[in-house]
C-alpha cells in the first residue's frame, strides 16, 4: 500500500488492475494463472512495503500452530490449489503422502468455530508441522502471522483468546483479497469466499471447474462461507469504489 494512500484509494487501484487484466484475458487459457499471479505479487510487495519497520515474526517453518484456523478462499485461489494438488499428488504419494486421501478425510469446519485456533481440525495439508502447499497457500494463510509463539500454542490449548498477530500483514491480505473479490463480481465470475476444504473437494471432482469459473458458474457454492452475506459485502466494495 502506498505510503501517501489510504485503505480506500489502495482498495480502489486494485479493484481497477484486477478489473483491468479479468476484462482484456477475459476466456484466454491463461486467466486463472494471471489473476492469481497478481493477487499474489501485489500482496507480497505491498505487505513489505508497510512492514518494514515491524518488530521480527515469530512463524517459522516446522510450526503449524495456526493450521487449525478455518482457512477461506477466493475461486482463483482454490482452483490454483486444486491445480497444485493434481500436479504433485503421484510425486507426494511416492513419499507416503497421499493428498487427496489426506483432504478427503479431513473434517469439515464447525461454522460458529471460524476464525478460532482451537477447531480441532488440522489442516490437510500440514505434515510434521510443514505445509506441503505452501508455493499456492491462500491470501488467508499469508496474512496470519504471528509476533509471539507462545501465544499461539496457549490459543490452540484454549489459554488464551488473544494472539499478537500482525494488523499490517491482515489489512493489506483484506483489501487486495477484497478488490479481487469485487472485480471478480464487476466481470460475471464467482466472488464469494468458500472454505478451502470444502471448496476443494468440488474442484477436484470436477475436470471442468476452471471452465465453469470462466463462463461464470458457481461450482463451489456448497462451500460458500455466509458469516458476512454476499449483499453486505457488495454495498461495502461499491462505497469503497465510490
Amino acid at each position: 500500500m502506498p505510503q501517501d494512500s489510504g485503505p480506500a484509494v489502495f482498495f480502489r487501484a486494485q479493484h481497477e488492475a484486477f478489473g483491468t487484466t479479468l476484462g482484456a484475458h477475459k476466456g484466454a487459457a491463461n486467466l486463472l494463472d494471471r489473476i492469481w499471479m497478481q493477487a499474489f505479487s501485489s500482496y507480497e510487495h505491498n505487505v513489505a512495503e508497510q512492514t518494514r519497520d515491524l518488530p521480527p515474526l515469530a512463524c517459522r517453518k516446522g510450526c503449524g500452530t495456526c493450521c487449525r484456523i478455518q482457512v477461506v478462499a477466493t475461486a482463483p485461489e482454490v482452483l490454483m490449489v486444486a491445480r497444485y494438488v493434481r500436479a504433485m499428488a503421484e510425486g507426494f504419494r511416492k513419499v507416503g503422502i497421499d493428498l487427496p486421501a489426506r483432504l478427503a478425510a479431513a473434517s469439515a469446519a464447525a461454522p460458529e468455530a471460524a476464525g478460532t485456533m482451537a477447531l480441532g481440525r488440522e489442516c490437510p495439508f500440514l505434515v510434521e508441522g510443514i505445509c506441503v502447499i505452501y508455493p499456492v497457500r491462500p491470501l488467508a494463510c499469508r496474512g496470519h502471522v504471528s509476533f509471539n509463539e507462545e501465544a499461539c500454542v496457549a490459543a490452540l490449548e484454549g489459554e488464551a483468546d488473544e494472539v499478537p498477530v500482525s494488523e499490517s500483514h491482515r489489512t493489506v491480505r483484506a483489501l487486495v483479497q477484497g478488490a479481487l473479490q469485487s472485480a471478480l463480481r464487476d466481470t460475471g465470475h464467482p466472488w464469494a469466499l468458500y472454505d478451502l476444504v470444502g471448496a476443494l473437494r468440488i474442484a477436484l471432482a470436477r475436470p471442468d471447474a476452471e471452465a465453469a469459473f470462466a463462463a461464470g458458474t458457481d461450482v463451489f457454492e456448497p462451500a460458500m462461507i455466509d458469516h458476512v452475506s454476499r449483499e453486505e459485502m457488495a454495498r461495502t466494495f461499491d462505497r469503497l469504489k465510490a
